[in-house]
């Protein structure tokens, strides 16, 4: 049987369903560039479906220093990271609170909702932009009336620490976990049938 007929049975079998999985099963017969200059050959014919949203040599931790691949996720960071700056280290006068409320408003009114929905819907082709953005709003909208209705029956109450620190652990779990889905997705191959 030649490497073509393995690589197509075990795509046709569900054996295999990355790249990662045809290289493990096949390793021990073929080295892995010859696997991998099939794959890419029986790409280029049409037989098969590589998704490169993410390199084959790419491991979960390479995948997330890749700002190719996670430049939204960093923005997230970013963006979390810099509103609980201004609302524990800037002093509340005028001209540098508004850059507190700028800040909060996006991380209470879009963000929450944001990183859901890209946990939700990895895929690009799943929702265009003006859909992730009003779902985004939306769920945000949703969302964090939710925290505040949680944090109500705990011993900490509805203020601003325990308000920040779970919409914060919120909006980084959903990212942590939307970027996985992307990186599971990405290595996904697909029979392509004629």
């Amino acid at each position: 049987m030649t490497i073509e007929d393995l690589i197509l049975r075990a795509i046709d079998e569900g054996k295999a369903s990355n790249v990662k999985e045809v290289i493990g099963l096949l390793e021990g017969k073929f080295t892995e560039a010859e696997i991998l200059e099939e794959l890419k050959r029986l790409e280029d014919e049409k037989k098969i479906g590589l998704n490169y949203d993410v390199p084959v040599h790419y491991g979960f931790i390479q995948y997330l220093k890749s700002a190719d691949y996670n430049f939204w996720l960093y923005l997230v960071l970013l963006t979390s990271f810099s509103t609980s700056a201004t609302i524990y280290l800037l002093p509340a006068i005028y001209p540098l609170v508004i850059t507190r409320w700028v800040l909060g408003s996006l991380f209470i009114l879009f963000l929450p909702g944001y990183t859901l929905i890209e946990a939700l819907f990895p895929k690009r082709s799943d929702l265009d932009s003006i859909e992730r953005l009003a779902l985004s709003i939306g769920l945000s909208i949703a969302v964090t009336p939710l925290t505040g209705l949680l944090l109500n029956y705990m011993p900490w109450g509805i203020r601003l620490d325990p308000i920040a620190i779970s919409l914060t652990f919120f909006t980084l779990s959903m990212a942590i976990l939307a970027a996985h889905r992307k990186f599971t997705l990405g290595r996904k191959l697909q029979r392509r049938r004629a």
